[in-house]
């Protein structure tokens, strides 16, 4: 780590500039614009730093700038700098997918139509991206219906030009066949722009020309041509059909959205074009290395518009106050008048919300990939072990949570994660049982006193002689390495005092609140405050929140149960074993309030009398509006 006062400029100027920071293998590790270079690289050598900013001033060894004349132009210099030399300490992005292009090289003699993933060359016309290669290979049959310009590598259509053989594409009507003579290379030309018009322009236009170059072709007796274009009509009305979305035609633009959680961000892109959605595309973003206070939207901005040309109007999710520097650089690349703005109502609003969904779930598939990588699961114990001081990593770790309504129907969950990853063939639930009512510290007591308890009477079993008998190995044999239960302060001490009072002292713990994400360890007056973007952090939540869930899984199931046993004996002259004989038969009482009286009445033991009053009683339940699942009151 370098001294950063051994490398602090002096006589830094108060022009607008963009600066750049370089490690001791002189590469850029970071590039940043600045309104005032001299307020901006002073803030850099002051104390209090945050955790990343930190990190990076003392990785570089030296700083530079370079002065320019406006906010616009440092803009564009930083973008280039960025891409060209893709400095660590800048946003990094991760696309979540190769996504496919439709990609017309209109600057041939003779233009061909094909799908392309890889970066865009010049002298093509690019449209997408596309979501799904298989739509994508369908809309191409569809167009090439409508518009029969070549789809043919270069290699083949020089090969039938040759042999003055066209191919099958030829014969069966998807290709005009310019290799063969058929049209000539400005008819071709003239198709593949009709193609490009129909892709930028609404169908309803091109529709209407069509239609008049028909009246045309027929009032000139030209029947076949006129055919040819009615043809053309039917296929472009269904394919505008298929691809026509619910907005209205006015809207077009293009909607990001970004949604974070504490290591990663992702960023979606929908492009819309007179009120279809002709494209989307997903960037994953690592927050580990992103500097405080940096724009992530504004990194999005920049990122998309290096690849993308800007439309008209861009429409994001969240406000920032640098979006007037972006209108103006973006209006002076594009050559026309780009505005930012967000969505307070109307569909656009609903859209931006649809985008920003699409951004979390495209986030849900990056994590659930990536939860599953050894190395990033080994660094994140290798981490908790650190800020926890623990001797080792904790390779297995137990979490325990406790659910309920107001005391009643408690119960608990125990969760387990080896090496990072969940073993849900060692979960485990506790049904709380006491006279009195509980709170949830006590409640914690007891499930982890019955845990503990089990193990040590457990741990002294020889392994060897339950597998030679071919017996289970016991369900509570292992101990964890660490307990984390979902809490702060007062659950951790309930904790501990199980471990103390049952002489355990090789097993950690640690609790978990979810107010400020605090790590609590018993005897201590301050919490521990993890790196918010750290890897231990985002493991001990998913360990703490998969915990939950379960323990809401069971507290439902069992809370379900007794609404439909209560209910069941609420009704006159149904005994015990008539209640068997309907569950078996219907499963649930959902199931029974949609049976008629008279298939209620044909369930051996109940005659006609009991049935009609099973079928009344439920349909005054049904009436008062309760959850049958779950047993919770609906509102009116």
């Amino acid at each position: 780590m370098s001294n950063p006062s051994d490398y602090r400029p002096d006589s830094i100027p108060s022009d607008p500039g963009v600066y750049r920071f370089f490690d001791a293998n002189d590469r850029v590790i970071y590039v940043g614009k600045a309104k005032n270079l001299k307020n901006r690289l002073s803030s850099y050598f002051q104390k209090n730093l945050g955790e990343k900013t930190y990190r990076m001033v003392h990785t570089a060894v030296r700083v530079d700038w370079t002065i320019v004349k406006s906010e616009v132009e440092a803009l564009q210099l930083e973008f280039t700098w960025i891409k060209s030399e893709n400095p660590e300490f800048n946003v990094q992005f991760k696309d979540d997918k190769s996504y496919p292009y439709l990609a017309v090289s209109i600057s041939e003699e003779y233009p061909r139509i094909f799908i392309s993933r890889e970066k865009k060359r010049k002298g093509n016309r690019y449209f997408g991206p596309y979501a799904h290669a298989w739509a994508l290979r369908s809309t191409l049959d569809t167009l090439i219906k409508l518009f029969p310009i070549r789809s043919c590598s270069e290699s083949n259509f020089q090969k039938a030009k040759r042999s003055n053989r066209q191919c099958l594409y030829g014969d069966i009507g998807k290709c005009s066949a310019p290799c063969v003579g058929w049209v000539t290379p400005e008819e071709h030309k003239s198709e593949a722009l009709k193609l490009i018009n129909f892709l930028e322009r609404k169908p309803e236009e091109i529709i209407e020309t069509l239609e008049k170059e028909m009246r045309d072709a027929a009032a000139s007796q030209e029947f076949e041509r006129a055919g040819r274009v009615r043809d053309q009509i039917a296929a472009l009305s269904k394919a505008s059909e298929s691809t026509a979305g619910t907005l209205a035609e006015g809207v077009s633009g293009d909607f990001i959205a970004v949604h974070e959680e504490i290591t990663h961000a992702a960023a979606t892109l929908f492009i819309v074009r007179s009120g279809r959605v002709v494209g989307s595309r997903s960037w994953v973003i690592e927050l580990e290395k992103v500097l405080e206070g940096e724009d992530v939207i504004a990194s999005v901005l920049a990122k998309i518009y290096r690849e993308f040309e800007p439309p008209a109007e861009i429409f994001v999710d969240r406000e920032e106050s640098s979006f007037s520097d972006y209108e103006n650089w973006l209006s002076e690349s594009a050559g026309r008048r780009v505005k930012i703005s967000v969505p307070k109502r109307g569909e656009k609003f609903e859209l931006i919300q649809t985008v920003e969904r699409n951004a979390h779930q495209a986030l849900i598939r990056y994590l659930s990939k990536r939860a599953n990588d050894s190395s990033v699961s080994g660094r994140a114990l290798e981490e908790i072990a650190e800020y926890l001081d623990l001797d080792k990593p904790p390779l297995r770790m137990e979490s325990f949570d406790i659910s309920n309504i107001q005391g009643e129907h408690m119960v608990a969950s125990m969760v387990v994660f080896e090496d990072g990853q969940p073993k849900k063939s060692e979960y485990r639930r506790f049904s709380i049982k006491s006279e009195a009512r509980l709170d949830d510290t006590r409640a914690m007591h007891q499930v982890l006193t019955r845990r503990l308890k089990r193990y040590l009477d457990e741990k002294s079993v020889e392994m060897n002689d339950l597998e030679s008998i071919g017996a289970p190995r016991p369900k509570f044999a292992y101990a964890p390495h660490l307990i984390v239960v979902d809490g702060g302060k007062p659950q951790v001490e309930a904790a501990a005092r199980v471990l103390e009072e049952l002489g355990i002292t090789d097993i950690a713990l640690c609790g978990l609140a979810k107010r400020l994400e605090e790590v609590w360890l018993p005897g201590s007056d301050e919490p521990i405050i993890f790196p918010r973007h750290s890897e231990a952090l985002y493991l001990l939540q998913r360990l703490r929140d998969e915990a939950h869930r379960f323990a809401i899984t069971f507290h439902r199931s069992k809370r379900s149960k007794v609404m439909l046993d209560s209910l069941l004996d609420e009704i006159a002259g149904l005994g015990e074993m008539r209640r068997s004989a309907l569950l078996e038969r219907f499963g649930s009482v959902t199931a029974i309030r949609k049976a008629t009286a008279e298939e209620l009445a044909a369930i051996p033991g109940i005659g006609e009398k009991v049935a009609q009053s099973i079928f009344e009683h439920l349909q005054v339940i049904e009436a008062t509006g309760v959850d049958m699942a779950t047993g919770e009151i609906l509102d009116s």
